[in-house]
């Protein structure tokens, strides 16, 4: 009876040391770091480590550490991108009938050596003609796996419509233009919105910092300053500052393109510049370099 009660004890303490055995081989040797995750070897010598002369044990990281791999990061569903800065050129699609416009009251001719307004007095500098965009932020929406997002966000736009005439802007006592008698160094229409950009973007590369995507949409813009700007020898620089019938909101369809680090943007005006009662139809649009993140 002792021999078989002797016999059942070693049995039940081989069988706990192999069990224990088994689950210190079942642990996942691993360790995470951040993004990185450190898959270490299974080493007999402790991870490859041995006594010094001062007694102190040695590690051998080379001997302990079989490979490092780095995990991408969690994509999040709403990402932000804060001060975008636009860069571009301007221009106007005229699609003005002139002899109308001069039938109304917002072409007045003052001498007629100065000539009526026409489609010329409107002739721009193209390369002074600018579009210069702050956007306070931008946000990616996440729709469908981060190729399809929904971008939004809160910018001011700023037009700086540069002429090579005499047309001169005022506002009293109703706004209206002419052909001023003098001429100038610089004579320019400004214009700036406060706008909402919305977009539908695909990014195909969804897990590279610079790839390839693309975005459209339309944006709503509300006229908060505007002022024609005018340095000349005899008056020296004017400011005269109204909305000179100009639309109080502006309607745009907008896209905006990646390829690698380089942003390009563009926008055309959906609605014209001046209100119904100037008889002019100008749709402004602009093409340039947007300075983002993505």
């Amino acid at each position: 009876m002792k021999r078989l009660l002797s016999t059942i004890a070693i049995l039940v303490i081989a069988q706990q040391g192999f069990a224990q055995t088994d689950s210190t081989a079942a642990k996942t040797d691993t360790v995470r770091v951040g993004n990185f995750l450190i898959i270490k070897k299974n080493k007999t010598n402790e991870g490859g480590s041995d006594m010094g002369s001062t007694g102190r044990r040695n590690y051998d990281i080379n001997a302990s550490v079989r490979s490092i791999v780095r995990t991408p990061a969690k994509k999040k569903n709403i990402s932000t991108n804060w001060w975008i800065f636009d860069l571009g050129f301007a221009n106007l699609r005229d699609n003005t009938n002139y002899g109308f416009a001069q039938a109304g009251s917002y072409f007045k001719t003052f001498r007629p050596a100065d000539g009526p307004v026409n489609q010329n007095s409107y002739r721009l500098n193209t390369g002074k003609t600018s579009n210069v965009n702050i956007w306070f932020f931008m946000q990616k929406l996440n729709v469908s796996k981060h190729v399809l997002n929904l971008k939004y966000g809160l910018g001011l736009e700023m037009y700086n419509f540069r002429y090579d005439t005499r047309l001169s802007y005022r506002k009293d006592p109703v706004p209206f233009v002419y052909n001023d008698s003098i001429g100038f160094s610089k004579n320019k229409l400004f214009a700036s919105y406060l706008t909402v950009p919305l977009m539908i973007n695909v990014n195909t590369t969804p897990n590279k910092r610079n790839g390839f995507s693309f975005s459209a949409g339309v944006s709503a813009g509300y006229l908060v300053g505007s002022r024609n700007k005018q340095i000349s020898g005899e008056r020296g620089k004017q400011k005269i500052n109204g909305n000179f019938d100009m639309e109080p909101w502006r309607v745009a369809a907008i896209g905006e393109l990646g390829i690698g680090p380089v942003r390009l943007y563009g926008s055309y005006s959906l609605n014209r510049l001046q209100k119904d009662v100037t008889r002019l139809e100008q749709f402004p649009y602009a093409i340039g370099l947007r300075f983002s993140n993505w």
